[in-house]
């Protein structure tokens, strides 16, 4: 038993609740189990109870030994003063307490006990595995979309701390995350650096000029400190050298990572697809807000790194021929972990639930992402339709199932209630 399945059994009632009696021998109905409450105080609040002829109103608090309430110190914390029922599992010790105490642990299904720990103790993709086929499409709907709606929350707390680290610049912010996503998994850290070394008023004044914008990107990425051979970095040398002493810049102390990455990845392709898209895209925010739907803005973020990336990976070496446009599955990964989340980022902030919503059928109308996650749960006979799954299924396995949270999970809770 944990205390957490204890509240789990105490908030859905799941035990025989016929001729309740408490510990110390008076009649007990509950006619409201009370409201969970996840933060400081009682485990529920606003309850209501009737112990013999008396009805009582307000909160009660769980332990899995009765000795745990005297062990919390709860008698000194002014925020227990009003339970009114202390819930137990198993009743070691006499506690002195002015209310009653109730204890489960011979009346409940041992059938529950028995679900919950397979799903404890399995080793498999995810603790439900073997029995999610038994959920029905409606309790996935509903799931998903709050799945959905967590992920987006988090990643707005991230934009938020973006947007107050600029004075609440809408297109600052909207340049730190892009350049940040460019970088992806390994270099997302020194791309952001980047960006928040270059500000976004200097990218406005110079993006007319393509070789002037790759200047600053590459020289603040310190990759323009060696000596070159090829006409083409050693023009974007001298040009980032005038513009570092013009606005006084220093390089970015984060390293870029090429180790175990593909080529079409590496961070100076990147790069230079970023400074096209500086370049072609003057008003990419007002762009965004105020497209009706993903095409424009895919289409949008859809470049093509200059012409010395035809035939080069990195500075000084080349290769075959092969033109450096953003593919498809790094648009796909724009379009989910930048704009989306910055739409509804903005929704959020404006108190607009028209933008929340675009965001979540941006969602619904882009192609769900391929990966070991979304496999996983395909293998399951769990649909992957577009991103609006993947999403939601990303956020399932890495905040519940691999903690093992079924009793906080839709699916765990419809599955140990059947």
């Amino acid at each position: 038993m944990t205390e957490r399945l204890l509240q789990f059994i105490w908030q859905f009632q799941y035990f025989n609740s016929k001729q309740l009696t408490t510990a110390e021998g008076e009649s007990l109905q509950v006619i409201q189990p009370g409201i969970y409450n996840s933060n400081q105080g009682p485990d529920f609040t606003d309850a209501k109870i009737r112990l013999g002829k008396t009805v009582w109103a307000g909160s009660i608090e769980l332990h899995i030994c009765s000795s745990g309430w005297n062990n919390h110190g709860h008698s000194q914390d002014p925020n227990f003063n009003n339970v009114i029922l202390h819930v137990v599992w198993e009743h070691d010790t006499g506690t002195g307490l002015p209310f009653s105490t109730l204890v489960l642990q011979d009346k409940v299904p041992k059938i529950l006990l028995s679900r919950y720990e397979e799903l404890m103790n399995t080793g498999s993709f995810i603790p439900c595995g073997g029995n999610i086929r038994q959920v029905n499409t409606i309790t996935w709907v509903a799931w998903k979309e709050r799945l959905l709606i967590e992920r987006l929350q988090v990643k707005t707390t991230g934009i938020f701390k973006f947007l107050a680290a600029t004075n609440n610049h809408w297109e600052e912010t909207l340049w730190w995350l892009m350049a940040k996503n460019f970088g992806a998994k390994l270099n997302s850290t020194a791309f952001e650096a980047i960006a928040r070394s270059v500000p976004f008023s200097l990218v406005a004044k110079h993006r007319h000029q393509l070789l002037q914008l790759e200047a600053l990107l590459f020289g603040q990425a310190g990759l323009l400190e060696t000596i070159f051979e090829e006409a083409y970095p050693c023009t974007l040398q001298r040009e980032y050298r005038f513009l570092q002493q013009k606005y006084k810049l220093k390089p970015v102390s984060t390293r870029l990572v090429l180790l175990r990455m593909r080529p079409s990845n590496f961070p100076t392709i990147r790069l230079a697809q970023l400074a096209m898209l500086l370049h072609q895209c003057s008003r990419l925010f007002s762009l965004i807000k105020e497209s009706p739907g993903p095409e424009p803005v895919t289409k949008m973020l859809s470049v093509t790194a200059s012409e010395y990336w035809n035939t080069h990976y990195v500075f000084g070496e080349t290769s075959r021929f092969k033109k450096k446009h953003t593919g498809s599955q790094m648009l796909r990964s724009l379009l989910i972990n930048t704009v989306v989340p910055l739409v509804f980022a903005y929704g959020l902030w404006q108190h607009e639930q028209a933008y929340k919503d675009k965001a979540l059928r941006w969602l619904e109308e882009t192609d769900a992402e391929q990966n070991s996650i979304t496999d996983g749960f395909a293998s399951l006979g769990v649909p992957n339709t577009n991103a609006f799954d993947s999403q939601a299924l990303l956020q399932l396995k890495n905040t519940y199932c691999d903690r093992k949270r079924c009793l906080d999970c839709a699916i765990g809770n419809k599955l140990l209630r059947s």
